[in-house]
């Protein structure tokens, strides 16, 4: 029977966690590793079972809302979970997250038309809200932030895998057992992941005084519900200058100044202010929504220049990012390795930023000629800049606040990770739709505009019945539009580089007798 792990809270609790790393840790790490597995995986399994979905639900005038009420639940309850963790326990409310993403993935896997479908993603989201914020938040209770370095690359492991089998998984799972079981694959992991977490994991109880602020998650999930619609529908299902447009970034706008204004005079704030009157814990946010932002918007991309420009197969499509994502588990787990030797960790951000600058400019001047080799190599510099950042803006983020405020930072750090991740695909989006129709109307004038009218994206078999002279028309036009996509990129990452250089390098919690010795 693996030995019960009892962790206290306090400077004392982590001395001695420090001091025992036994089995019993590495079964706890081992159920995160399979819930953030559970986050990061669904949608893209889901992504890769949608056709067959639609073929037999339905609704493909609905399909986009699949995707986009997942995401919606995701964002806005990402603060209230970590909230949750800070005032009534870290594990009863991590535990009722993961069975809330089972019930709806259970559900989502019964469903019977795509309305029902849409709804039951959304309780799924509720609960995937959860899931990474309780991942981040326990292993910063667990292991002090020193050592904390050693796990990062199996976080990155983790990603990585999600990210290059997701879309293998997804397709073999529907084409040998159906597009339900794409959904109920979730169960047992899940119920893996729940029984470790119960028998082994033992954190203090808490149970707080203090009411829930019902006003400030109000307007924090109005705001951020707003802000998702906009970058989500923006340029797709709206022009950005319409109404809808404008009266959602109206309401996002109203209902985040008042959240910040509310926070102000809550009893229990939902985001307590005071975590962002530590320079280190706002700079680290700020660098990881230049980081979501950079990084979805290289996934969504390299893989639509590849197979449209490049002639790769879109059923391994997962394969083709193995360059940027190789590179940033290795990167990712130096990282780590080296912040747990040496406590010392400004270097990664900085030089992370850097080469994400670099790899972002060298992916913007790829051609109808650049070869697979060459993007592969622009893909891994890009992926080394990311190892450095990842998991290192977390580790900084909880360093630099309270332990009671934990959960609050581990969920913010995820928010703005996110919001820069919706950003990221919208903006970059829209300038790559924008290039390729303007390419299009040049080189293939009338017809290309035609072509490119429904969408700036083609499937291969819509590539495939195009004209010849159409379709190197529409490859040059993707590759001008990759082309403007990353060189927006850059310039972002550039923001990153300039932030990074303020991190101010406080040392980290936990790093031994002599830290110890000091508080």
């Amino acid at each position: 029977m693996a030995e019960t792990l009892t962790v206290d809270t306090g400077p004392a609790g982590q001395e001695d966690q420090a001091g025992k790393q036994p089995r019993s840790v590495r079964v706890v790490l081992l159920a995160l590793m399979i819930t953030m597995m559970l986050a990061m995986l669904d949608n893209m399994i889901i992504g890769t079972a949608m056709p067959t979905i639609v073929g037999e639900l339905g609704g493909l005038e609905h399909l986009s809302w699949v995707v986009t009420a997942y995401t919606l639940a995701t964002a806005a309850s990402t603060p209230l979970w970590g909230k949750f963790g800070d005032m009534y326990g870290r594990k009863g409310v991590f535990m009722s997250s993961i069975v809330l993403f089972l019930v709806g993935s259970a559900l989502s896997g019964m469903a019977q038309d795509m309305g029902q479908l849409i709804g039951f993603r959304a309780v799924q989201g509720l609960g995937a809200g959860g899931l990474m914020v309780g991942v981040m938040a326990i292993i910063g209770d667990l292991i002090p932030p020193r050592e904390r370095g050693k796990y990062q690359g199996m976080m990155a492991g983790v990603m990585a895998l999600a990210m290059i089998g997701g879309p293998l998984v997804g397709g073999t799972i529907t084409d040998h057992w159906g597009w339900r079981w794409a959904f109920y694959i979730n169960l047992p992991l899940g119920v893996v992941a729940l029984a470790a977490i119960s028998a082994v994991l033992h954190l203090p109880k808490k149970r707080a005084q203090a009411r829930i602020d019902y006003l400030g998650a109000g307007l924090l999930t109005v705001g951020i519900t707003a802000i998702v619609l906009v970058t989500t529908w923006g340029g797709t299902e709206y022009a950005w200058t319409s109404a809808m447009i404008m009266e959602l970034v109206a309401i996002g706008v109203v209902a985040l100044v008042g959240f910040v204004f509310w926070q102000t005079k809550a009893a229990e704030p939902v985001v307590p202010l005071h975590i962002f009157h530590s320079r280190n814990f706002t700079l680290m946010s700020l660098i990881g929504f230049i980081t979501g932002f950079v990084m979805f918007g290289a996934t969504l991309f390299l893989p639509l220049y590849q197979q449209s420009v490049q002639g790769a197969s879109a059923t391994n499509s997962g394969l083709l990012l193995l360059p940027m994502l190789g590179a940033m588990l290795v990167t990712s787990m130096v990282a780590g390795r080296v912040t747990t030797n040496t406590g010392r960790y400004k270097l990664f951000p900085i030089v992370g930023s850097a080469l994400m600058v670099v790899g972002l400019y060298l992916l913007s001047t790829m051609d109808t000629g650049t070869s697979r080799f060459t993007s592969g190599v622009f893909m891994a510099v890009v992926g080394l800049g990311m190892g450095c950042l990842m998991q290192i803006t977390m580790l900084v983020a909880q360093n630099s606040v309270e332990m009671k405020d934990m959960g609050v930072a581990s969920s913010s750090t995820t928010l703005f990770r996110t919001l820069g991740s919706s950003f990221g695909v919208a903006i970059m989006g829209a300038l790559f739709n924008h290039r390729v129709q303007d390419v299009m109307s040049e080189r293939a004038g009338a017809l290309g505009a035609k072509i490119t009218e429904q969408s700036a994206q083609l499937d291969a078999a819509s590539l495939a019945k195009l004209p010849e002279a159409a379709r190197e028309a529409y490859q040059h036009a993707v590759s001008s539009g990759t082309h403007s996509a990353f060189l927006l990129g850059a310039v972002v990452a550039v923001l990153s580089l300039v932030t990074a250089v303020f991190v101010k390098e406080v040392p980290l919690k936990g790093t031994g007798p002599e830290t110890a010795a000091t508080e």
